[in-house]
């Protein structure tokens, strides 16, 4: 059985289509640094100029399976760039099934052996400026890039990452479930145009015994950006961790040996996100504090107003309640990972065009996205979930005139109607502004307030989150 069939629920089965991987075409095939054929999908390719930090074979093309013939497998339903990736990826699953890696799981894991990063390495390339097919399906109603997508891609690569870093040198690798844990920061430094080529590449930076994390560079080189820097328009980091595919606890995966001087600053800066996560969730656990508390009365004092003599608040602030939006869905086979399960990227391309369009509706103009702040992946969502993804802009910032900052929540809910329970499984939070002629046509943001205590602490905790990454 492969991995994806272990993983279902014996319910759905039957209803999901065999599991057919591509086999991965020429164009799509890498080599590793001596030049001989990559052990796992497109073994160790990087950035071309545009990113001289990841210099290897060749980037996959990621309009390079959009014309091909349909075949049942997760891959196809997604972007041009998902398929390409899992076309790469599939090599690793058809070599381990052939090996038998149940049978082999118990050597494969007394071989735990350090990988460098540029052995993750992995960039995909975007051909906007030439491929109309593959800009018309990342070009959004304002002729620009959706980022949505972008994001879900993301994802995807990042995935495709870490099972190199994972796989054996054969090819093989155990049977590890390889899952979305968090996404850090993302920060959106200059906007990306969609007439333009775009590459995103990137590597393992740091693991420890069952978790990883992947940073990814979206870099642009337009006739502004003749320096290499310049061109870098966004930064990612993704945490992954291992699951035992048989018993879904923590697996140990291989170390990682940085090599380069860039290398080694990079897993510095990792440890020590790792670090102040671990002191984050620590300081959860703390007694609430008095400070903490006549903060949160400070908030609650303008939303009392609003609930109490409502003819008399500012019609410059709103309540959180009244920016709230929702939407609904079942999850669908056609949304499944190589796991079965729904693909991260997925939830969070639908997560960020709810923030987008709740962020719209508040403004009143199309937003700008300035940043991801942070995504938690809580628990997984499988095939045939009710999932409910809940909006609300959280809080606003006012204090530049010139930009202001709307700050958006998006809950994941994943319900169960026959069992009367509902899980969060999700938690994102996006930033958004306005533009400036928008801005000098006389619009203005309005404050946002809480009307409850549960509304007030979720703002607390989001501001105090922003304050810790902004100082680190």
């Amino acid at each position: 059985m492969t991995p994806l069939r272990r993983a279902l629920p014996s319910r759905l089965l039957s209803k999901l289509p065999p599991f057919e991987p591509w086999t991965p075409l020429a164009r799509l095939s890498t080599t590793t640094g001596d030049g001989a054929p990559a052990a796992t999908a497109g073994a160790t390719p990087t950035a071309s100029s545009a990113a001289p930090s990841y210099e290897s074979s060749p980037p996959i093309d990621a309009g390079s399976s959009i014309r091909k013939p349909i075949s049942l497998w997760p891959g196809m339903y997604f972007s041009p760039v998902t398929n390409a990736l899992w076309e790469a990826r599939s090599k690793i699953f058809e070599e381990a099934g052939d090996t038998g890696a149940s049978e082999n799981a118990a050597s494969l894991e007394s071989e735990l052996v350090p990988r460098s990063p540029s052995r993750s390495r992995t960039s995909i390339f975007y051909k906007f400026s030439s491929d109309y097919v593959l800009r018309e399906q990342y070009r959004n109603p304002w002729n620009e890039i959706r980022m949505g997508k972008l994001v879900e891609d993301l994802d995807a690569l990042a995935g495709t990452i870490c099972y190199k870093h994972c796989s054996s040198d054969d090819g093989t690798t155990r049977p590890l479930l390889l899952v979305t844990a968090s996404v850090d920061r993302m920060v959106l430094k200059r906007p990306i145009r969609i007439d333009t080529d775009l590459q995103i590449a990137g590597a393992v930076t740091w693991v420890g015994r069952s978790s990883m994390e992947i940073q990814l560079e979206v870099t642009q080189s337009t006739e502004e950006t003749q320096n290499s820097l310049d061109s870098v328009a966004l930064t990612a980091n993704f945490t992954f961790v291992a699951r035992d595919s048989r018993t879904g606890k923590s697996a140990p995966i291989n170390r990682i040996s940085p090599e380069t001087e860039r290398e080694k600053l990079l897993w510095q800066e990792a440890e020590k996100r790792n670090k102040m996560r671990k002191k984050k969730r620590e300081e959860r656990n703390l007694d609430t504090k008095i400070e903490d508390l006549s903060r949160l009365q400070d908030l609650l004092a303008e939303g009392r107003v609003f609930c109490d003599l409502p003819a008399l608040a500012d019609r410059d602030s709103i309540l959180i309640r009244d920016t709230c939006f929702e939407n609904s869905l079942i999850c669908q086979p056609q949304q499944r990972n190589i796991h079965g399960r729904i693909f991260g990227g997925f939830l969070m391309r639908r997560a960020f065009e709810l923030a987008f369009s709740t962020t719209y509706a508040f403004a009143g103009v199309a937003p700008r996205f300035v940043e991801v702040d942070h995504v938690d992946f809580l628990r997984p969502v499988d095939v045939g979930n009710f999932l409910r993804l809940k909006c609300c802009v959280l809080y606003t910032e006012l204090d530049n005139p010139a930009e202001p900052l709307i700050n958006v929540e998006v809950v994941a809910h994943v319900m169960q109607p026959e069992l009367r329970s509902s899980e969060v499984s999700n938690k994102f939070y996006f930033t958004f502004t306005v533009r400036p002629e928008a801005l000098n046509d006389g619009l203005r943001i309005r404050k946002v307030v809480p009307s409850t205590e549960e509304e007030a602490w979720r703002v607390l905790e989001r501001m105090d989150a922003e304050s810790c990454q902004t100082s680190s």
